[in-house]
């Protein structure tokens, strides 16, 4: 097989290569930077051509033409995961969105249960053998491209050729388009003070020799901030980021101890600067692979003192967290919280952290509440909870009675709120 023929064969330009949709379709687009900007743009030029065609996506970063409430009976979203770019769509009713594990999405998809038609993604070039790294978003994008009628890539130099699982070859390919643009970066979120004090707080219950799974967000990233003296760290996560890489330039980050797949980080897909995409190319140190392995609880509990660090948005007195939705309005997703507080839980030795400031709006709202908000969409479960900390301390829950839980997390919410707090809970017979 000429590879490089092939290539020139189906080499095109995005307003060709969209040609292969077809009404009712639906795009699968990988996660975040590995979503392909020349292909969608095409498609929203396009869009009124198209009837009942959705795309499908775990965060959308740019507002592509075709998010338009006008035109979705042509193209539409349907979040797997909501973003800056799709969020006021889902409030307003007009993005729908799929609740799922992110571990289980693959699946999803592997039995028909939800559609992928067609893959759309960014991949890098292709090498001698004919292959090309979808390594910015291995995620559930291997699976649809593994059952999808037609795949089309945007080739870009800037997309690094990780190892891994994350390969598709010239063969499997519809089309493709060629873009030099830089891929998309995402800086590191604003770290203050609270999220300082969190850091601390989880930062010390982090043991040399631990793996580590690390969410987006201010308060994981204040985490790994403080995490830089530590030794022998690993990495089993879903997001590899800037953060991460700096742990691995302080030599905190070795792989030596990990108990599965050691001398590897690993990681599902990637969000961060030039300078990771770069690091991530041909680096035998770091392999990116799908979500139902990466995320799976069983997997990831391989290694020992698995440590997971997630965010939410509310939880109440018995530790329910609700991490995705202001009340009934949807926010993001599910994600790997879930995936990953359980593999914790699992993992010999191993803690599930859960983050969140004491408040919200200026110290007007507690965020930790009597019950969760109504209509709140619960993430981890009362069940999985472990730990919860806040800028005042840290509530260990697994293991406690409900009423040990209302006294632990009234500890840790603000000063300001811990009356009210313990008033509810002896309404509720919590105290």
């Amino acid at each position: 097989m000429d590879v490089q023929a092939l290539y020139q064969q189906k080499r095109m330009n995005p307003s060709d290569a969209i040609e292969c949709v077809r009404n009712g379709d639906t795009i699968v687009v990988p996660t975040g930077v590995g979503e392909p900007p020349a292909l969608l743009t095409a498609l929203s030029d396009a869009r009124r051509n198209y009837r009942d065609v959705t795309v499908s996506q775990i965060l959308a970063l740019r507002k592509y033409g075709y998010l338009d409430p006008e035109t979705r009976d042509n193209v539409r979203h349907s979040a797997y995961f909501f973003g800056g770019a799709t969020r006021p769509g889902g409030q307003a009713g007009w993005i729908d969105f799929i609740p799922h594990y992110f571990s289980e999405l693959p699946q999803l998809i592997e039995r028909g249960l939800t559609p992928a038609d067609v893959v759309f993604s960014m991949a890098s070039p292709m090498d001698e053998h004919g292959y090309f790294a979808l390594s910015l978003g291995a995620d559930y994008t291997m699976a649809a491209v593994k059952k999808a009628r037609a795949i089309v890539l945007e080739v870009n130099p800037n997309v690094p050729f990780a190892y891994g699982d994350c390969y598709v070859h010239i063969s499997q390919v519809t089309g493709l388009v060629e873009s030099n643009d830089p891929v998309l970066e995402v800086g590191l979120p604003t770290i203050g003070p609270v999220q300082e004090a969190i850091g601390k707080y989880v930062a010390d219950l982090i043991e040399d020799g631990s793996t580590l799974q690390i969410g987006y967000g201010g308060i994981p990233d204040a985490v790994v901030m403080q995490l830089k003296h530590k030794h022998d760290l690993g990495i089993h996560t879903e997001m590899i980021g800037d953060g991460i890489l700096t742990l691995i330039e302080a030599g905190a980050v070795t792989n030596k101890k990990k108990t599965f797949m050691p001398g590897k980080s690993v990681a599902t897909f990637a969000l961060g600067s030039a300078k990771l995409y770069k690091f991530m190319d041909r680096n035998p140190a770091l392999e990116m692979h799908p979500v139902e392995f990466t995320n799976d609880p069983y997997i990831a509990a391989k290694n020992d003192k698995l440590i997971a660090i997630n965010a939410t948005m509310q939880v109440d007195l018995l530790g329910q967290c609700g991490s995705e939705s202001l009340g009934f309005a949807p926010y993001s997703g599910t994600g790997g919280q879930a995936d990953f507080v359980r593999a914790a839980n699992r993992s010999r030795d191993g803690k599930a952290f859960i983050v969140v400031p004491s408040t919200a709006k200026d110290d007007t709202i507690s965020r930790i509440v009597p019950t969760l908000s109504p209509g709140t969409h619960l993430t981890t479960s009362k069940n999985d909870i472990n730990y919860v900390v806040t800028e005042y301390g840290v509530a260990q829950l697994r293991g406690k009675s409900a009423k040990q839980r209302a006294e632990a997390l009234i500890g840790i919410a603000h000063p300001n709120f811990r009356g009210e707090l313990r008033e509810a809970a002896k309404k509720m017979n919590l105290l």
